[in-house]
């Protein structure tokens, strides 16, 4: 089992995302990290046609899934997209490919190198990302957007109620993360399994699995703790990344303080696979929108 690993789960719609996130890992990857993209099964031909020349390891959710247990791969295909793929990102560690790993999402990029001591210590721990969200918030209250902040305020209370915390309410992102293969056992055992539930079912009552991750961590501490600031530059909302065009900020300037960027994707449509979708005036609403700052 290696100690590190780079993962996304993708499907068809994010083929070119992950072609450009892939690139920027062929580009930066110093260590060679090994890198796994899973997809549907449905999906596979498809990725191997276009990334098949690039460095990374094909996998089917399916398999991910059929190494929890039996028969969790047909229920997880029965969710919703949004539920099912926190479902498959938290259960890759069940494969044994690494110890810890990377959590990308298709949208993620590298901006500069990177080597396996960006996200863990020297003694395998990985480093845990764990504030108040304090920047992201700042940035509702300027822009007016309380729907952010109320958001934020009930994924938090739910979880942390659910494990009985009490305190300040933790942000455990954004994407992506680094998590720990005991991390996510020590909840499975501890919390799941006497309860008789699986991920899924935990998905279901509160669809924020980095919160499951970290309310199990502080809950447990199967590693310790080695708190962190976001390791990538996250533009939440399109008015985010004009305003620091505006201010005239630019990737090398960002790869001092992060080893990459992401571009939320429902303001970069035109990298759906194979085009955008909707109708041509959902598109252009989509685009005035955008020109408006108001994704």
């Amino acid at each position: 089992m290696k100690p590190f690993a780079l993962y996304c789960k993708s499907y068809r719609t994010d083929l070119r995302r992950v072609q450009r996130l892939a690139e920027s890992v062929r580009a930066h990857n110093v260590d060679q990290l090994p890198f796994y993209v899973s997809v549907p099964r449905a999906d596979l031909p498809l990725f191997r046609e276009h990334l098949g020349a690039l460095p990374l390891v094909l996998l089917a959710d399916e398999d991910i899934l059929q190494a929890c247990r039996p028969g969790l791969a047909e229920r997880v295909a029965g969710m919703p997209g949004y539920l099912a793929q926190q479902v498959v990102k938290s259960e890759f560690w069940r494969l044994g490919h690494a110890r810890a790993y990377l959590c990308l999402d298709s949208d993620a990029f590298f901006i500069r190198p990177i080597r396996q001591d960006d996200f863990i210590a020297a003694d395998g721990g990985p480093y845990t990302m764990l504030d108040e969200a304090h920047d992201l918030l700042e940035d509702a209250l300027a822009h007016q957007r309380q729907r952010v902040i109320d958001a934020f305020v009930r994924e938090a209370d739910l979880v942390q109620g659910l494990f009985g915390r009490q305190g300040r309410r933790y942000s455990f992102g954004p994407f992506p993360l680094v998590w720990h293969r005991d991390v996510w056992q020590s909840l499975d055992e501890r919390y799941l399994q006497p309860r008789g539930m699986t991920l899924a079912d935990a998905i279901q009552q509160a669809p924020i699995e980095s919160r499951w991750y970290g309310e199990a961590l502080l809950a447990w501490q199967a590693v310790p703790l080695r708190p962190c600031q976001a390791m990538f530059k996250v533009y939440h909302y399109a008015w985010q990344y004009d305003r620091d065009q505006r201010k005239g900020i630019t990737r090398e300037q960002l790869s001092q303080l992060y080893c990459g960027v992401i571009h939320q994707s429902a303001w970069e449509r035109e990298l759906d696979w194979p085009r955008e979708g909707g109708s041509l005036l959902s598109r252009t609403g989509r685009r005035l929108r955008r020109a408006l700052g108001r994704i």
